[in-house]
């Protein structure tokens, strides 16, 4: 068993062992990947303010998000075709979360449906939903996450129209994937990923096929999906979604201070400031540059939350202390499902305590709320000096 003492640990193995179809689906953004990149390196930017002689006893990670206790802020985040990157994926990782004590958030375009995940999980998940032109087909889904008692809606706002991704579109990414001589070469030299594949029944969209009008297999499917997202979405769409959901809901992909306004107009409990990972708008701000002027904006109003590119529990205490009440992580948990399965999920959520905790600590903190602005150091134009 390798010693994983870092993230990156966990990506190297993982690289190794998924398709790579699968690996560039997560490891990669919309066309020059600008904005995936610097998703990431803008952290970088942000330095830490060190504090000695005071007293570390008693540390905790423990915090809320949207009311929930949580042992960390620190939510999985919808991750589309996660029952790609190992077998029955969604179920897995919601069963690390579970047990890590930290949200799972189900994705509308997962393998592993609602009940499958419902069924081998005992406390509720969060689900996220795609804005779709099918309007029954979206108040079965809310229905079906209501029976299946999630505990929030996230409604997903930048996904009207898919950014290009040039390696999806190379590489003729579908759940499952088709068997050119291309992908059978490189699945030949996956066999862990491919056994554990075979003995799973959970090989496509469980949320759609079966459910959706006139999609009854793969075939059907991706022109399904194709047409469906909505280019229609607006704020009054939005208000009705929240209304037939009738419980908490979150809004992910604000990028804008006016669109955090707008969030806060329609009575949304907690927005994501978010660029999908950079799989969406190329060219588009990171979303750590982004985040100061949404919570300046409405951040004593609403509890904003943060969504890419962390990698670390610096990164996100970083986010939590530039003023988010909890943070997203999908590559990095991604890269230890992929690596080790549910076991590696909970090894990515301990890697990131572990550095959340020793970091606070260092910083001169032991507990969450107590951060702020002061533990960091922020060059002059962080957010940019714009015309």
């Amino acid at each position: 068993m390798p010693i994983i003492t870092n993230i990156e640990d966990l990506k190297r193995i993982y690289r190794r062992r998924v398709p790579q179809m699968f690996y560039d689906y997560a490891e990669s953004g919309s066309w020059t990947e600008q904005t995936f990149r610097d998703n990431v390196t803008d952290f970088e930017q942000l330095r830490l303010r060190q504090r000695v002689a005071v007293d570390m006893t008693g540390r905790s990670t423990t915090s809320k998000m949207i009311g929930q206790n949580v042992a960390m802020p620190v939510a999985l985040a919808p991750v589309g075709l996660t029952g790609m990157q190992t077998a029955d994926g969604e179920i897995k990782a919601a069963k690390a979360a579970e047990k890590f004590g930290v949200p799972f958030t189900l994705s509308t375009m997962s393998i592993c449906s609602i009940e499958d995940v419902a069924a081998h999980t005992t406390k509720p998940f969060w689900f996220q939903l795609y804005a779709m032109k099918d309007d029954n087909f979206i108040n079965r889904l809310i229905e079906r996450a209501k029976a299946a008692k999630c505990s929030a809606l996230m409604i997903t706002l930048d996904l009207q129209i898919l950014g290009q991704r040039h390696k999806d579109l190379k590489n003729g990414l579908s759940a499952p994937p088709n068997l050119t001589v291309k992908t059978m070469a490189n699945l030949a030299t996956k066999w862990r990923w491919g056994l554990e594949m075979l003995g799973t029944k959970r090989r496509q969209f469980g949320n759609i096929v079966g459910h959706a009008k006139g999609v009854k297999d793969t075939s059907s499917l991706s022109s399904w999906t194709a047409e469906q997202f909505d280019p229609a979405l607006d704020w009054n769409k939005i208000a009705k979604l929240k209304e037939a959901w009738g419980g908490k809901v979150i809004l992910k992909g604000i990028l804008d201070a006016e669109d955090a306004k707008m969030a806060l107009s329609v009575g949304a409990d907690a927005i994501i400031v978010s660029n999908h990972g950079g799989r969406q708008l190329d060219g588009a701000l990171s979303s750590i540059r982004a985040l100061p002027s949404i919570l300046e904006a409405v951040g004593d109003k609403i509890e904003v939350h943060f969504d890419g590119g962390i990698r670390s529990g610096q990164d996100v205490l970083k986010a939590l202390s530039l003023g988010a009440k909890g943070t997203y992580i999908g590559r990095a948990f991604i890269y230890g499902l992929g690596a080790m399965g549910e076991a590696g999920v909970t090894q990515a959520l301990t890697v990131i305590q572990k550095e959340l905790e020793t970091t606070m600590a260092l910083c001169g903190h032991t507990q969450i709320d107590d951060l702020s602005l002061e533990n960091l150091l922020i060059p002059k134009g962080f957010e940019g000096d714009w015309a």
